[in-house]
């Protein structure tokens, strides 16, 4: 069994994935076609979120958008790489 699986306990089907960016964003765009891409495959869920429609999201993470959180935490801003996401999600 992966380290990541033991620690979080919870299999890839029950992970959560976010990406918080803004339309009109490349980087943003790239960073989608990996999260749906990991997350049909593993079957992990995912949901998006606009910094321009929330001031806290705008604060805390206009200077590193796309930014990726997993179940909650950030795991990475810019760049999504695929192999460090499907391994974050125990896949």
């Amino acid at each position: 069994m992966s380290p990541l699986l033991r620690r979080t306990g919870k299999k890839p089907a029950e992970r959560m994935v976010t990406l918080i960016g803004k339309s009109g964003c490349h980087l943003c765009d790239d960073a989608r076609g990996v999260i749906e891409k990991v997350c049909a495959d593993t079957g992990a869920s995912w949901e998006e979120k606009d910094i321009t429609r929330d001031e806290a999201l705008h604060r805390a993470y206009w200077e590193q958008i796309p930014v990726v959180l997993v179940d909650g935490e950030q795991h990475t801003f810019w760049r999504v790489d695929e192999g460090r996401l499907r391994r974050a999600l125990g896949a």
